[in-house]
């Protein structure tokens, strides 16, 4: 057991580290998540809008520019955590690998991956909510950092799958981001005439959405759209863990089996023998 949380912490180690050093990732949640929540707050019109809550079946009146707040505080997590994993998987994958050959158990490396995910998105889903709550008053904080922090870990596992398969950083951050503009976007009732469809309900971040929403504009709790969300969670989680698996394979080929011994020629009526030296290395001989 010590042996497995010292490796474990070894990995972990590593993980936090590569998230650390990422300092264009620090911008973006210093600077970028304030300045676009803000700004969707502030230029978006205050009208209220009439939404259907899917996750409770009531008819809403919210302002527009606190649903687009809540929106674009979705997308900023989203885009920041998904960001951060593709790039650590990404630039640790020759690491990773050289790793795994070298007998360091991939359970490990993965489980530190997933425990880096929930610190990041942990940290960024909160100051997430810190920035909301410091324009207007969302009715369920905790609920509203909840939602964020089911976003932020499934888009952190796409990044990982993400990082894993695609061979350049410009393909995954177009991935990424493309992935969450058109998530989001496509829900927002404020941008989209469809965001009524059932087809919406296949989106990744459609229970975070549903849960937000109804985090700041209704007293009703709603566990099972977090449990859809962390569904998608789960989902997306095994297609990455099984390409990071398929990334970190050997190449290398299969140890042949043995050939058998070969026999010693005999005399004609004689059996053989295998060729083989006496165990206490003496060589025998006939009288």
């Amino acid at each position: 057991m010590r042996t497995h949380l010292a490796l474990f912490a070894t990995a972990t180690r590593y993980a936090l580290t590569e998230h650390a050093r990422n300092r264009f990732a620090m911008v973006l949640v210093a600077l970028f998540l304030p300045l676009w929540t803000t700004l969707a707050y502030q230029v978006m019109p205050d009208d209220p809008a009439r939404i259907r809550l899917r996750a409770t079946g009531q008819w809403l009146m919210p302002h527009g520019n606190e649903l687009t707040e809540i929106s674009g505080a979705l997308n900023a997590v989203t885009l920041i955590t998904g960001f951060l994993m593709f790039a650590a998987t990404f630039g640790s994958g020759g690491f990773d690998k050289r790793l795994a050959m070298a007998g360091f158990p991939r359970a490990h490396l993965v489980a530190a991956k997933v425990a880096g995910l929930v610190a990041a998105s942990a940290v960024v889903s909160a100051y997430a909510t810190v920035v909301t709550c410091l324009t207007w008053s969302p009715r369920r904080p905790a609920l509203l950092a909840a939602a964020l922090f089911a976003a932020g870990l499934t888009y952190g596992v796409l990044g990982v799958g993400f990082g894993s398969l695609l061979r350049r950083e410009v393909e995954g951050m177009f991935a990424i981001t493309m992935t969450s503009i058109i998530d989001l976007a496509l829900q927002n009732p404020i941008s989209s005439a469809g965001a009524d469809s059932p087809v919406l309900r296949l989106l990744p971040s459609y229970g975070a959405m549903q849960a937000a929403t109804a985090a700041g504009f209704s007293d009703s709790a709603v566990p099972a759209y977090l449990a859809v969300q962390l569904a998608w969670f789960a989902a997306a989680a095994l297609v990455g863990l099984l390409a990071f698996r398929h990334r970190t394979r050997t190449a290398l080929p299969a140890r042949p089996r043995p050939l058998p011994a070969p026999r010693r020629p005999t005399a004609a009526g004689q059996r053989p023998a295998p060729d083989t030296a006496p165990s206490d290395g003496i060589q025998g001989g006939r009288s």
